[in-house]
């Protein structure tokens, strides 16, 4: 049976434009003119698959349908529709419950790939459920298949990440390839040093989203040209804390949010925003600064031209004990320049993201 789809815009126009790409599709469609009518649908006893909502609406937002409906229908993914290109409304929406969102205007092929995504997602959760529900019974036949569901989850999450991402690089163009190089050679640094597969997860995701919290930074700051001075300096510092409110809230990113919160600390304690020093500070976080120093210095920046391995190599061991972790230098200094020059081609070359598979990421071996 087709899946069904509840259409929530106060614009007729886009309603019908929505329902007849996603009825060509061959789902089934109902409209909504306002978050008070389709509360009313829902509450009706009516069942729908997905929801797709405009965020601005009058009497009844977006987020308000939202709120109402996450706990009675907690198998129904929304996805918000706005024109407001912010992407702390998105982070809000995805906060409240949201699977996903998209930006007016969208192409069709758009609106498809975030249906098809929010559908899949939602029979995963499903099946997931239903599983843990019958484990003891299904714990033999059925371990495979559940583990192949929760790859599939962890991979729609990912979806989201890159997401975040994307939106970060048209803020900042300084931060386009930065994350997914600092992401990589993190993952490369954490393997040689036999950090767990699920480990490395959580640090590849706290590492490419170690600046999210810029998106909290005013323009006149994050973007000027010039040096900042002692008040702005102090405004920019914000940023790590601002990266952590962001993610705490979202489950799946508790632990890499701690990564974010700590990626400018110093292992003397020198560093802010909490002044953590040795293994105070999350091992993502110290492995990370010694990938981020790396991808830094062998970068071009605006005011300098990249410098050589060996150069980034002799700054990092001369910071060894003040900025940088003794155990995580030892392990870079042993792996060969080939490995992060080959990764640094490979990501400059792509737009993939590289925490989607870190069974796959280049270790030292």
């Amino acid at each position: 049976m087709a899946d069904r789809i509840l259409v929530v815009d106060d614009e007729e126009a886009i309603r019908e434009i929505v329902c007849a790409i996603l009825v060509a599709a061959g789902y089934i469609c109902n409209q909504a003119g306002s978050g008070l009518e389709a509360l009313a649908l829902l509450n009706s006893g009516e069942e729908f698959e997905l929801m797709l909502s405009d965020l601005m609406m009058a009497d009844l937002d977006g987020i308000g349908l939202l709120e109402r409906t996450k706990e009675k229908f907690p198998d129904m993914p929304v996805v918000m529709v706005t024109a407001v290109h912010d992407i702390s409304v998105a982070l809000a929406a995805i906060r409240n419950g949201a699977y996903d969102y998209l930006l007016k205007p969208f192409e069709r092929e758009q609106l498809l790939n975030a249906v098809r995504r929010s559908l899949e997602n939602r029979r995963l959760k499903v099946e997931n459920r239903t599983y843990q529900t019958n484990l003891e019974s299904l714990v033999e036949a059925r371990t495979d298949q559940l583990q192949a569901a929760m790859a599939e989850l962890e991979r729609s999450y990912d979806i989201t990440l890159q997401a975040l991402g994307d939106a970060l690089d048209l803020k900042d163009a300084e931060t386009e390839g930065h994350s997914r190089r600092v992401t990589a050679f993190t993952i490369a640094i954490a393997r040689a040093m036999g950090v767990p597969r699920e480990q490395i997860a959580v640090i590849a995701r706290g590492a490419f989203l170690h600046d999210i919290g810029k998106m909290a930074i005013p323009d006149h700051i994050l973007l000027k040209p010039g040096k900042l001075d002692d008040d702005e300096r102090a405004i920019m510092r914000e940023h790590c804390y601002r990266g952590y409110q962001m993610l705490k809230k979202i489950p799946f990113l508790a632990e890499a949010c701690e990564i974010v919160y700590s990626h400018q600390e110093h292992f003397n304690g020198s560093g802010y925003p909490r002044g953590l020093k040795g293994r105070e500070i999350p091992l993502g976080a110290r492995i990370f600064s010694v990938a981020d120093t790396l991808d830094a210095i062998i970068s071009d920046r605006p005011y300098r031209p990249a410098r050589s391995f060996g150069e980034a190599r002799k700054e990092i061991r001369d910071w060894v004990g003040r900025q940088f972790d003794p155990e995580v230098v030892e392990v870079f200094l042993k792996m060969p320049d080939e490995i992060f020059a080959d990764l640094r081609r490979e990501i400059n070359a792509q737009t993939t993201y590289p925490f989607s598979n870190t069974a796959n990421a280049k270790s030292a071996t």
